[in-house]
């Protein structure tokens, strides 16, 4: 088990760059399933789920392997059963994600319940609606068996944009017979990420970015050397993070169409930032009052679907919103646990008003106060960190394998900009 040990209230400076996207990265190890060729990710952070997700495909028979710091060939030429891992399972939510691509190459799947964050209630039926709109069938019991002699194209309507059934419906298509539309998906950049690596393997794919997909399922895939995007989330985070301490920093290699809401969001709080190409500068000194909505009213920050405010950087959003001078009403509209981890700000000297599980009201500027804190999931646990580094005197937190999770190496990267952090083991 490790804690970090941090010694907040420091100016942080110098430039980052970010590992690539989570959330793209996970279904492209999935996709790899898809064909009996060596697949090649470039920019794979080198994370828990990652990990975990690798030691799945292993587990079914396939290569998985480093063979870079950040690079990965995978070969799944050699998968020779259909159930999956219950051990492994649990230890990550993206578990759900190898449904589609064994569905599609192997016509069937026994897939434990997946784990995750508890944030809330992560519903699977819309994977399981699309599966059956393709023609699988479903036995419900401790485990999930799906089964299919042939997926066949369908007009399919989502019930809600979930990213993660969306890029399940989308892998399984890709291999079914005849043409599929996809209506009322989600299009966040990793959708898009995913669209573009199963292009570069042969699939026949309409729409991407947009929220109807039409796939032209084809008799096989090939392999394919395939880069991942930028992680926008840690990119927002360390914009987050700049404000709080009143630091400059520089982010590179940035995809500054992915950061369009969220800069509307951080100007709403006080903040800004200029871009130069693809890298962000965040000055050291911001505004940090919070822009009240005509007439005084004041503001609400939303999370929805995307292009809209992600419900991932909500955390970061409200930690932040602690240092503007002002009030703002937070309303996380899609896990009714996220909220929760407001009792560590409260406890260090955030005023914040837990109204219900999916709005707070944020009254700043507090000061804050280091203590013992419990990361709780991958974003309240870097919520909770930047709160760390943004307040007087020394913060331990644990669990920290949760933070791991999603940002790759985090603690080398915070001491290259000055942070004083260190990991423990304990």
């Amino acid at each position: 088990m490790e804690r970090f040990v941090i010694e907040g209230g420091h100016k942080l400076s110098g430039t980052l760059t970010p590992g690539g996207n989570k959330n793209e990265v996970l279904p492209a190890l999935a996709a790899s399933l898809l064909t009996s060729e060596e697949v090649i990710l470039h920019n794979v952070p080198r994370i828990k789920d990652v990990e975990v997700m690798m030691e799945i495909i292993k587990d079914l028979g396939g290569e998985a392997a480093f063979f870079d710091d950040n690079s990965v060939r995978l070969c799944c030429a050699g998968v020779n059963k259909t159930a999956l891992s219950e051990d492994l399972c649990k230890k990550v939510r993206a578990s759900i994600l190898f449904a589609g691509p064994m569905l599609a190459q192997h016509h069937e799947v026994h897939l434990p319940p997946p784990g995750g964050d508890v944030i809330g209630r992560r519903r699977l039926d819309t994977h399981f609606l699309a599966f059956q709109g393709l023609g699988s069938s479903i036995d419900i019991g401790d485990a999930y068996h799906l089964k299919a002699r042939h997926l066949l194209g369908n007009d399919i309507f989502f019930d809600e944009p979930s990213v993660t059934a969306t890029e399940n419906a989308i892998m399984a298509s890709v291999l079914a017979r005849g043409e599929t539309v996809l209506r009322n998906v989600a299009c966040e950049p990793h959708v898009e990420g995913l669209c573009r690596m199963l292009s570069q393997m042969g699939a026949h794919i309409e729409g991407i970015g947009s929220n109807t997909l039409t796939i032209h399922g084809t008799g096989g895939l090939h392999g394919v050397e395939h880069t991942i995007g930028a992680d926008y989330l840690e990119i927002g985070s360390y914009i987050g993070l700049a404000a709080t301490t009143h630091s400059e920093i520089s982010i590179k290699n940035v995809r500054i169409t992915d950061m369009r809401m969220i800069r509307m969001v951080f100007e709403k709080l006080g903040i800004r930032f200029d871009v130069d190409g693809t890298t962000i500068h965040v000055p050291a000194e911001q505004e940090m009052m919070v822009r009240s909505d005509l007439h005084n009213a004041i503001p609400k920050v939303d999370d929805a679907p995307w292009p809209a405010f992600p419900t991932d950087l909500m955390s970061i959003a409200i930690t932040v919103a602690t240092q503007c001078t002002g009030t703002v009403l937070f309303f996380e509209k899609m896990f009714e646990g996220r909220m929760f981890f407001v009792d560590s700000l409260v406890a260090m000297g955030a005023q914040i008003i837990l109204c219900d599980p999916h709005r707070v009201v944020v009254v700043g500027k507090s000061k804050l106060l280091g203590t013992r804190l419990e990361s709780p999931d991958v974003r309240a646990g870097m919520a909770l960190l930047i709160a760390a580094l943004t307040a007087e005197g020394q913060s331990a937190i644990y669990n920290v394998r949760q933070i791991d999770r999603g940002y790759e190496k985090v603690d080398e990267k915070l001491r290259s900009l000055g942070a004083h952090i260190e990991r423990q083991v304990i």
